[in-house]
């Protein structure tokens, strides 16, 4: 028992080693100067409305630092001075996140970024652990360690890969394969359920990447489409397959929810064979697929919901009824659109093939458990009678 308890942690501990080793000569180093610092006091505030008909408060702010060369130091930012605009109007005892820089003149120049909310993400943090644990209990710390590791991968792996010019649709499905390996024999343990789980991902995570390479090719999806993307390229000097990482985005977004897919199909599978190992493989997968069409309709649904959360001030572009989003063929044909709609259908097409796949890898496995027991028992009874 407490081999099966340990091994996955020491199996988890000695990837987290081999891959700091890797991360730390391909993790690219940045060095734009940031500090965080807190507002003193509003020294003044005023409003304008800009050509465009916008409001804009424009402010005058005494910082003191708090972090960094800069802490302690007194800093006065002049937004109203330079014109510089900034994403909120912020108040006495603010946190802030400052930017420092120096102009052609050598004169020094401070932007506020953005508000400081670490602490508030830390204790929410808190909060998400203490729930899985007290719900999950031993399940629930391989759940966050899986969780720890996925998050991992993608930030010292996956990230690195694509800013130093790897292709990004062939990097995140090595390191898919390798997060869906790892994280389901983590949380799951070293057994045959995990081992087919395993098997209905990797088949319906190939799936996923052939049909966003195919539409993304047909619908001329070119991934200049988000606003990001022209920051991305200037800081990346044009290096970045930007429709490579387009389709990286598909598979990766696809991987949280096959994995409770393809489990609880297996799940099912083996509950029924413990049950009445006499069903056949056949009625064992039409009993399965039962639940799995209740699985598929949830979680396709689901699916939607997630990216349309992500995605919902894109929505109100069909509510607008003016150029170039008058109608609704209009509204569809835009890169943004028809990219989020790719997304998820590509995402919901893969995830209904994974119900079936599974099902069947999982009855097709159980019933050579059970043809393998009566074999045994035959070749037993055989034995008593000579």
């Amino acid at each position: 028992m407490k081999k099966k308890i340990f091994f996955p942690i020491f199996l988890l501990i000695f990837i987290f080693g081999t891959l700091v080793v890797y991360a730390q000569a391909s993790t690219p180093a940045f060095t734009e100067e940031t500090f965080e610092a807190k507002i003193s006091n509003v020294l003044d505030e005023k409003q304008i409305i800009r050509e465009d008909g916008s409001k804009s408060t424009l402010q005058k702010l005494r910082l003191e630092g708090t972090s960094g060369n800069w802490k302690g130091k007194e800093i006065i930012f002049d937004g109203i001075g330079r014109d510089a605009d900034t994403k909120s109007v912020y108040e006495e005892g603010d946190k802030v996140s400052v930017s420092y820089s120096k102009d052609t003149d050598g004169n020094e120049i401070f932007y506020i970024n953005d508000y400081v909310r670490q602490g508030q993400l830390y204790f929410l943090v808190a909060i998400f652990l203490i729930v899985i644990l007290l719900i999950g209990r031993w399940q629930g710390v391989r759940a966050i360690l899986g969780l720890a590791f996925s998050f991992f991968v993608i930030i010292k792996f996956i990230i690195p890969k694509i800013l130093s010019g790897g292709d990004p649709l062939t990097t995140s499905l090595i390191y898919s394969f390798l997060i869906i390996l790892v994280a389901t024999y983590l949380v799951y343990g070293l057994n045959k359920k995990s081992s087919i789980s395993i098997l209905g991902m990797s088949a319906s995570l190939i799936i996923t990447g052939v049909l966003a390479i195919i539409f993304t090719k047909l619908c001329h999806l070119t991934g200049f489409a988000q606003e990001e993307t022209m920051y991305i390229m200037n800081l990346t000097q044009g290096a970045i397959n930007l429709q490579g990482l387009l389709l990286a985005g598909f598979i990766i977004g696809s991987l949280g929810v096959l994995d409770d897919l393809t489990i609880s199909q297996v799940s099912t599978i083996q509950e029924l064979h413990k049950l009445n190992p006499e069903l056949s493989k056949w009625e064992m997968y039409k009993k399965a697929m039962r639940v799995g069409i209740d699985h598929v309709s949830s979680m396709v649904n689901t699916l939607f919901l997630a990216y349309a959360g992500v995605s919902l001030p894109l929505l109100l572009l069909f509510t607008f009824k003016q150029e170039p989003f008058l109608t609704f063929e209009q509204v569809i044909n835009h890169e943004i659109i028809a990219t989020e709609i790719v997304r998820t259908l590509v995402g919901s097409i893969g995830l209904a093939l994974a119900v079936p796949i599974t099902t069947f890898l999982a009855a097709h496995f159980y019933c050579r458990i059970k043809t393998k027991e009566i074999n045994k028992q035959l070749k037993l009874s055989d034995n008593k009678i000579l």
